[in-house]
């Protein structure tokens, strides 16, 4: 799609994390056109991008799920209503038009729609950047493990102290040649037995401590160690391929909040119907805010199918809030 065209469809999704592609879903089996867009290069939202290896135990009718497969299962059962995907995309402005909504992209392209549903989740979240070797981003320093067996054989330095930086250091260890976790405290804030569990498996933990250099190999130009110093002046050296920077993000809605809604604390204020106070958008997932509200995907998914519902009577008065049990189709 080039920066002169003009999409449209029924529907815009603003973010392709579970809640998102799940609506993508429901809207198909409401007959609505949809397109997904989201600044992220992979459909998955923080799933893809944070843990796709962790398990996750509170999705209904898995007693166990991958991240990684959650998501997959998820664009395969959106996939049957073939949406558009626009992904490494920004959605920018957003404009009342006589035909509905316009939603400008950062890149210079339009979509006009029926309706949006911010399916967001935290927002655009920016990792926290590794005070030392920032030159070596994407060259053996990652903030992320997408694939797990791309750093099979691998001496490994994972740097945090949070459930994140555990987490990686945990599913890197079944195939590295060695995990080293290093944070500048001597306490955590990942959970106890997380923690305990790190140790049990033999993970190198070392704490009070700070990676000061990257190094790569004169030979290969690829990243071959760290140096690391512990405040009582202990300097080490460590080998390492990779260093896994799990040091935390931050987070916004980024032109959203521009949109004319009522935005609380990167969340966004919504009614029973799902509805935001500008018309004709709507909200779902851990963007959307209400007394009582419970952040889960297990949530969002319940609020995806509410959304488009509604969203599919804004569209059409004619047509049914209820459309009736998918098993009757």
């Amino acid at each position: 799609m080039s920066s002169s065209e003009t999409l449209t469809a029924d529907l815009l999704i603003v973010g392709a994390g579970p809640t998102g592609l799940y609506a993508a879903y429901y809207a198909g089996f409401r007959g609505l056109s949809t397109v997904i867009v989201d600044s992220l290069p992979e459909a998955g939202g923080q799933i893809t991008a944070m843990y796709p290896e962790k398990m996750i135990y509170d999705v209904a009718g898995f007693p166990a799920v991958r991240g990684r497969d959650l998501v997959k299962a998820l664009v395969e059962q959106a996939g049957q209503w073939q949406p558009t995907y626009l992904l490494g995309r920004q959605a920018d402005e957003l404009r009342t038009v006589d035909d509905g909504l316009s939603v400008g992209l950062a890149g210079g392209e339009e979509i006009r729609v029926g309706a949006v549903l911010v399916t967001a989740g935290i927002g655009e979240f920016t990792p926290r950047p590794l005070p030392a070797g920032q030159e070596w981003l994407g060259r053996g320093l990652v903030h992320f493990v997408p694939a797990l067996d791309a750093h099979a054989g691998q001496d490994i330095v994972v740097v945090g102290g949070g459930d994140s930086a555990f987490d990686w250091a945990l599913a890197l260890r079944p195939i590295a040649a060695s995990v080293t976790l290093v944070h500048r405290r001597a306490r955590f804030r990942a959970a106890e037995s997380v923690v305990r569990q790190a140790y049990a498996e033999g993970i190198r933990v070392i704490t009070d401590a700070e990676v000061t250099a990257l190094r790569g190999d004169e030979g290969t130009g690829e990243l071959a160690e760290v140096d690391i110093e512990l405040k009582d002046g202990t300097r080490l050296n460590l080998p390492a391929q990779t260093v896994v920077a799990a040091l935390g993000f931050t987070a916004d809605l980024g032109p959203i909040e521009s949109w004319g809604l009522q935005v609380e604390r990167r969340t966004v204020k919504v009614d029973t119907t799902m509805a935001t106070t500008r018309e004709r958008v709507y909200a779902a997932g851990d963007v959307a805010s209400y007394p009582g509200k419970v952040k889960l995907i297990a949530t969002g998914f319940g609020e995806a199918a509410t959304a488009i519902n509604n969203i599919a009577v804004a569209l059409d008065p004619s047509a049914k809030l209820f459309p009736g049990h998918s098993t009757d189709v």
